[in-house]
């Protein structure tokens, strides 16, 4: 056998490869969020992609093992956990991929590495269940077309993923010719951009090319923030660590754990247990680490300082035994919203929305400390629904299920429907029923030039959505959310205006006078939202 073939790559070289990755993807997501074509302001796949790779890049930075398995198994489990939009779990699943191809090797040859990163683009492929040409799955496939051929050939690892890159980089090329609004915008895919700068981090990695890459501030990522909720002051030390050469099972370290504070997630790999635990008392539960093996990465935020998290509870729950029934995890975009849900039944809500993607762990960490037994998920956007179908699979079918809302109206007939009598199944079937008889249009402000369906926009100037789609711009806030509901008919029983944190209300009962003009038969009610980037969400019934 050719000796470029047996040459063995252990773990710290994959470790290399993912901090280069990682470091890649620091340098370049603000070019990768600024490919994404359409003017809403949820240019935010390059961020997504960051910030997961960002999660990986904590935990194998730890890691002192030449074994690619384990450096492989705690890649893929913090991608899953760390995951951010659409784009996010789509990598997270190509590590996922990757992990279970070093499943069992201490050291693998560069072949070995090639069926590795192979089973990595299947798993990415396979986590969509309806592809569409000219996005990242598309450069995708031709990435893994050119490595099996690579491996077909037995070329060493650095060929291998070299030329993968080639092949992803001419499928690239090739998006603007599948999806027209590429064209027209003259970019090509972002999330098919990000594939490629994850692949070349990787190979600069390898080779050591790589430069140092310190921990990126919130502050300089694109996606805009809600305003910071109020701190749960009852376990404000948001307290993460690791405990290597562990004599204990995840068990014995939640029964340990489970009562000294809330948002507790332990993940078990080997002898590794990685810990994130809420706590009043983080001297304690250290102590209990110190008792099961040696501690490494320990970091204490002290959260009330802060004033920042993104989850919040409908009540002080966490330590009480669960009850039999469902409970809802809502996804809101802002303040007002999220009371509004509340107020309609919604048990837990996550913050988040248009470029504010809340990773997979969000879901988990409210589920697993809710009230209820079994939780329905609604993402209320289009990004968020990946996560939540990795919640579910972390989570398990029986005790999770998720309802695909991608916007206000549809989250919110679906609350409607939500019957706290009836069993899971039930209550997904006539939640997804209610979800698609709902409507809803919008108004947002153009955050660059381009053009959408032939209709040139220019950036800062107020554009209409139906639908979550783009139909019409307007010189001024009311002739954009008259535009864009009109073209929704006028028949209508009931409109809803959620005003965003932009506009005031009398911005927004201005807006609602001008549509009772177009729609005479219907009633028009006012609500405070509070949601960032879009002044106007407006539910048709």
């Amino acid at each position: 056998m050719d000796a470029k073939q047996t040459a063995v790559i252990n773990g710290r070289d994959i470790k290399n490869m993912l901090l280069g990755a990682y470091g890649a993807f620091a340098q370049s997501y603000k070019q990768i969020d600024d490919l994404n074509v359409f003017p809403v302001p949820d240019g935010d796949t390059g961020t997504n992609m960051m910030r997961t790779m960002e999660a990986v890049h904590r935990a194998v930075t730890p890691l002192d093992t030449e074994s690619a398995a384990e450096v492989g198994a705690a890649a893929a489990k913090s991608a899953i956990m760390g995951a951010r939009g659409n784009s996010g779990v789509i990598l997270s699943q190509l590590l996922r991929g990757i992990g279970r191809g070093l499943a069992g090797k201490e050291r693998v040859t560069g072949n070995e590495l090639g069926k590795a990163f192979q089973f990595g683009i299947l798993y990415a492929y396979r986590s969509v269940a309806k592809p569409v040409e000219g996005t990242i799955l598309t450069v995708a496939r031709g990435i893994a077309k050119a490595a099996y051929h690579a491996v077909r050939r037995g070329e060493d690892f650095v060929e291998i993923l070299t030329e993968a890159i080639d092949g992803g980089k001419k499928e690239l090329a090739r998006t603007p010719e599948l999806l027209p609004a590429l064209k027209a915008a003259g970019v090509v895919d972002a999330g098919g951009q990000g594939l490629i700068v994850f692949l070349q981090g990787c190979l600069n990695g390898m080779l050591g090319k790589a430069e140092p890459i310190g921990e990126v501030s919130a502050a300089s990522a694109k996606a805009a923030e809600l305003p910071a909720e109020e701190v749960d002051l009852t376990n404000p030390y948001c307290t993460e660590f690791i405990v290597k050469n562990a004599n204990v099972d995840e068990k014995t370290v939640r029964a340990a754990l489970l009562p000294l504070g809330n948002s507790l997630i332990v993940a078990a790999m080997d002898d590794i247990v990685k810990v994130h635990v809420h706590t009043a008392n983080p001297g304690t539960v250290l102590q209990h680490g110190l008792s099961w093996g040696t501690l490494h990465d320990i970091k204490i935020d002290n959260m009330a300082e802060q004033h920042e998290h993104r989850v919040f509870s409908a009540a002080a729950v966490a330590q009480q035994p669960k009850k039999e029934g469902v409970g809802l995890v809502s996804v809101a975009a802002g303040s007002g919203i999220a009371e509004i849900m509340l107020a309609q039944g919604v048990t837990d809500i996550i913050s988040g929305g248009q470029s504010m993607n809340p990773p997979v762990e969000d879901f988990v960490t409210a589920i697993e400390n809710g009230a209820y037994s079994k939780y329905i998920i609604l993402p209320n956007n289009k990004n968020i629904v990946l996560a939540a179908q990795q919640a579910q699979k972390l989570l398990g079918a029986d005790k999770v299920a998720y309802v695909p809302t991608v916007n206000l109206a549809q989250g919110i007939a679906a609350i409607l429907a939500f019957d706290t009598q009836a069993d899971m199944e039930t209550n997904v079937e006539a939640m997804t029923e209610a979800m698609q008889q709902a409507h809803c249009a919008a108004v947002s402000t153009a955050v660059r030039d381009s053009v959408v369906n032939g209709m040139p926009i220019i950036k800062g100037e107020y554009i209409g959505l139906l639908e979550n789609k783009i139909v019409c711009t307007g010189g001024s806030l009311n002739a954009a959310a008259v535009d864009a509901v009109h073209q929704a008919g006028t028949d209508w029983e009931l409109l809803t205006l959620y005003y965003g944190s932009e506009i005031t209300e009398d911005e927004a009962n201005s807006a609602a006078a001008e549509l009772e003009k177009i729609c005479p038969g219907a009633e028009v009610q006012v609500l405070n939202g509070a949601q960032p980037l879009y002044p106007l969400i407006i539910t048709l019934e």
